[in-house]
């Protein structure tokens, strides 16, 4: 895989770059209300920019059906970078229409232009080949190289990320060379102990990367709506909570092959509850209580790791010397229910492991919840990508990237 200090060497002024980039970022109306994913890709297009190439940067933000829906426009997202950047940033209002190539041709030299939503066009994540291909001719069209940093979307098979490499000369930016370096610590010649915490809402989302791991993780910590899931499956009752019945049996296969190999699986001891989902707008008070996680009552919701089950995964993950983290243990955007996630975040910050933060809500709950990015090992701007990567998958983005 070539990297973009390869074709630096080589020399951009001049030439048209196109950045497939990662600009999914949280949008409250035109509000972003996270904007890590920019800043992550910021070095490679200030660096093309110094080296005086002009810069196209695409991304998908959302998933709009394949036609202009202006609730998922990029517009704030160019904004945001130019602001970041420190220079104006062209917005085209298309993705290889009129604008888009009148927005490429104005470039000069050191310049950046962002085009609309990629998923605007059909032709982007079309399963027809054709369909794509014809897409990714026409996005070719806007550049004389591909540097593809969009981390978050290269498990993806779309047109920008799988098919456009192969139609022009490709390289990988920083972000990309970043991610896939730190993703390798987790896969081989691991630092033990190891310890990986898997949150979020559905166990089915963490299937495929729960059996990777069940052969490489010494110790594995559940929380989230997923832990509801299993902690039915040890027969405990979980009143209204969120609950993937069909799912119990693999839950089960996993928890006896964890015992089977000696890998342990941590479980809440104790967890917050409310009788309804909160209001997450208003942050109105949601009437919450601590009960025993084997002791859920009726119609009570789990929303949040109690504070034994906080002090048992810090604990955990005291003496880990590798850490992976991926998805929150409570709704963490309400404060009622945020101390799971945070305690979490707050045993990684004084542990000396090496920990990597992986996917968009956990990246998302450390920047809210005030932690220091820089206090972590990695916070990575995939969540589904670092998740297939570590199942062992091919993902197409990188793929499309090796010569």
């Amino acid at each position: 895989m070539k990297t973009i200090d390869e074709l630096l060497a080589e020399g951009v002024a001049g030439k048209r770059v196109f950045v497939r980039a990662d600009l999914n970022v949280p949008l409250d109306g035109t509000t972003i209300t996270d904007d890590g994913r920019i800043r992550a890709v910021l070095p490679t297009i200030a660096k093309l920019a110094e080296a005086g190439a002009r810069v196209v940067v695409a991304s998908h933000l959302g998933r709009p059906k394949g036609a202009p829906d202006p609730a998922f426009s990029l517009a704030p997202a160019a904004a945001r970078l130019g602001e970041l950047l420190g220079a104006d940033v062209a917005f085209a209002t298309d993705t290889v229409g009129e604008s888009a190539r009148a927005a490429v041709a104005g470039l000069a030299d050191g310049q950046v232009a962002v085009i609309e939503n990629l998923r605007f066009n059909a032709g982007e994540t079309s399963k027809d080949d054709a369909e794509r291909g014809t897409f990714a001719d026409q996005l070719a069209e806007l550049a004389d190289v591909y540097v593809g940093d969009g981390f978050g979307a290269v498990h993806r098979k779309h047109a920008s990320v799988f098919d456009l490499p192969a139609r022009l000369p490709h390289y990988a930016g920083y972000l990309i060379a970043t991610e896939v370096g730190v993703l390798k610590k987790l896969t081989t010649d691991v630092n033990r102990p190891y310890a990986v915490v898997l949150g979020g809402a559905k166990v089915s989302d963490k299937l495929g990367v729960i059996d990777h791991l069940l052969e490489r993780a010494d110790r594995i910590l559940i929380g989230g709506g997923m832990a509801y899931t299993f902690l039915k499956a040890q027969g405990h009752e979980v009143g209204s909570s969120l609950l993937q019945e069909d799912q119990i049996p693999a839950v089960q296969e996993y928890l006896r092959r964890a015992e089977e190999k000696g890998v342990e699986f941590v479980l809440p001891v104790d967890v917050v509850v409310a009788p309804a989902f909160p209001d997450l707008k208003t942050k109105a008070p949601a009437h919450p209580a601590t009960v025993a996680a084997d002791a859920m009552p009726e119609g009570q919701m789990g929303l949040d790791n109690g504070p034994e089950t906080n002090k048992l995964y810090a604990s955990k993950l005291a003496d880990a010397a590798t850490v992976f983290w991926n998805g929150p243990m409570g709704v963490f955007e309400h404060p009622d229910f945020a101390d799971g996630t945070r305690a979490v975040a707050q045993a990684l910050v004084d542990s000396p492991a090496f920990s990597v933060v992986g996917g968009g809500d956990s990246a998302a709950a450390v920047r809210i919840l005030g932690f220091d990015e820089n206090a972590f090992g990695h916070i990575s701007t995939g969540g589904g990508a670092s998740l297939e990567y570590l199942e062992g998958k091919t993902l197409p983005g990188l793929a499309a990237l090796e010569d």
